[in-house]
């Protein structure tokens, strides 16, 4: 575990910050709603939190999700009980994102004393809706854009991310720390970033909820990027309730970035969760993405079946989607890097006189300069492609007809050729064997997720089950800025749901017993 801002204090002074002294100091009020009550017993839970940071990520099994925290945490959640709509709950967010009390590092020793002192505008948001930011999560370096070859959940900074499922499997990437993290209960929640998959898939397989919003609904400023196209953060959280209170937190319009300012938000994204009917809901079963695998396709029926009892209406869809989005997608993610990067490291205050990097190709030059601890496992072929992507009329030809082709050419099309207003797959198959020298391993014939991220629409995934105690997850997709729709969706399904749901071992992953 990578040490970068506060020292972890020795067990009796942790528990000192929370005597009765303090807590008298610091007590929250009464509780008197629901709501309060709820938002109390998390207050009381903050401890707890750091204990298990302690017992299950430093120690114990090391499940490394967590690169740092702040041992005042409790303290300043007591403070902002009775703020906003988070009332001191706590959140782990993905070191890619900045806050001002943390280094940002992308899990880049490139930039490990990268401490801005900045928040980015979610995190500011996050704050004024009485939220308490916890620590960091590790993440797959450079939200995974680095090499074809990496291993998600693996950074030079933080080190290899374990699945609390099994740990000898993997927590896919990139915001594989976030999504172990929640899994693993060192969080109320966390915020991961997508750029396509990143927030679904280790949502998905660590058995968490997980929603990508409709690009424009969250801020990026003063974080990491890889597309302006593609990219934007999420909560994840371990119900739907939950993701869609924190995404209510994080929300809003940035005159930095434009596309908020398009953005068709509502003020609290939990408002009709609990009241919302699947009854006479039309929802496309998209038979063709769910894979090779029977025992997915068992677990996924068992969801459609839930589905049906609570009244929607099923309708299955064949259909295969036109693959030239991909390319021009991945041609969209290369140029948009180079000049991405380039942006955000010129904005970064200078951390030591010409070591901070200024562009893509500083960091190609670390890698190469650094290659026994960063470029070990795998290399930066992406990044040197990336950086001789410069062709623009290309790229904006390719930008052009991967979003036409994913958004009204696919997603809307089939929500209005089948009259339907969402639809459904399986998220991912079940996790797979972590391997540092092989690299990921995969299934990549589950799924219908990469519409959603390259056209910009919003993605909810919502645990479904499990097989061999590996948890797999239930995709819920909609139009562009239907995303309180889709989480209303979610949170019914979550109530119909049948199926039971596995604990996280902290084990190496075994046979079920027969």
């Amino acid at each position: 575990m990578t040490m970068l801002t506060f020292a972890r204090p020795a067990l009796a002074i942790l528990l000192a910050t929370s005597s009765a002294a303090a807590l008298a100091q610091n007590a929250p009020p009464p509780a008197e709603t629901p709501q309060d009550r709820e938002a109390m017993a998390e207050l009381l839970s903050v401890d707890e939190y750091i204990l298990r940071i302690q017992a299950l990520d430093d120690n114990g099994p090391r499940i490394n999700a967590v690169i740092d925290y702040d041992p005042a945490a409790s303290v300043k959640a007591r403070q902002l009980a009775g703020t906003g709509p988070m009332r001191g709950r706590t959140v782990l967010v993905k070191d890619n994102i900045e806050t001002a009390e943390f280094p940002t590092t992308a899990g880049s020793l490139a930039l490990k004393d990268n401490a801005t002192g900045r928040d980015a505008p979610m995190i500011a948001n996050l704050r004024k809706n009485g939220g308490v930011v916890l620590g960091k999560t590790n993440l797959s370096e450079w939200a995974n854009i680095r090499s074809d070859g990496s291993t998600s959940g693996w950074s030079a900074v933080g080190g290899l991310t374990r699945n609390p499922f099994a740990i000898d499997r993997n927590t896919c990437g990139s915001s594989s720390g976030s999504g172990a993290a929640v899994a693993a209960g060192f969080a109320w929640g966390a915020i991961g970033t997508e750029t396509n998959g990143s927030i679904t898939c280790p949502a998905s397989i660590n058995g968490i909820v997980g929603f990508k919003p409709s690009v424009g609904i969250v801020s990026r400023t003063h974080v990491v990027p890889i597309s302006s196209t593609q990219d934007t953060a999420g909560p994840m959280t371990r119900t739907v309730r939950d993701a869609a209170l924190l995404l209510t937190a994080i929300a809003g319009p940035d005159k930095a970035d434009p596309v908020t300012l398009e953005a068709k938000r509502v003020k609290d994204y939990t408002q009709g969760l609990e009241s919302y009917s699947l009854a006479g809901v039309r929802i496309g079963v998209m038979r063709n993405q769910l894979g090779n695998r029977e025992d997915v396709k068992a677990v996924f029926n068992t969801a459609v079946a839930d589905l049906e009892r609570a009244g929607a209406v099923l309708v299955d869809i064949a259909f295969e989607p036109n693959s030239k989005m991909y390319g021009d997608s991945f041609t969209v993610l290369m140029f948009e890097l180079r000049e991405e990067m380039g942006k955000y490291l010129a904005s970064i205050p200078a951390f030591k006189e010409g070591t901070t990097p200024r562009s893509l190709a500083d960091l190609i030059a670390f890698n190469t300069a650094n290659a026994d601890t960063e470029m070990r496992w795998f290399g930066q072929e992406l990044f040197t492609l990336a950086e001789s992507t410069t062709d623009r009329a290309a790229y904006e030809t390719a930008r052009a007809d991967a979003i036409r082709i994913a958004g009204p050419e696919t997603l809307d099309k089939l929500l209005a050729d089948n009259n339907v207003q969402f639809l459904i797959a399986p998220t991912r198959g079940p996790t797979w064997t972590t391997d540092l020298v092989n690299g990921d391993n995969f299934n990549g014939s589950i799924g219908f997720g990469s519409p959603s991220a390259i056209a910009g629409y919003p993605h909810l995934t919502v645990p479904m089950g499990a097989i061999e105690g590996l948890p797999v997850g239930l995709s819920i997709l909609g139009a562009k800025w239907d995303d309180h729709a889709v989480l209303k969706a979610g949170a019914a399904y979550e109530k119909a749901r049948t199926a039971k749901l596995p604990a996280p071992t902290f084990r190496p992953w075994r046979p079920a017993e027969q």
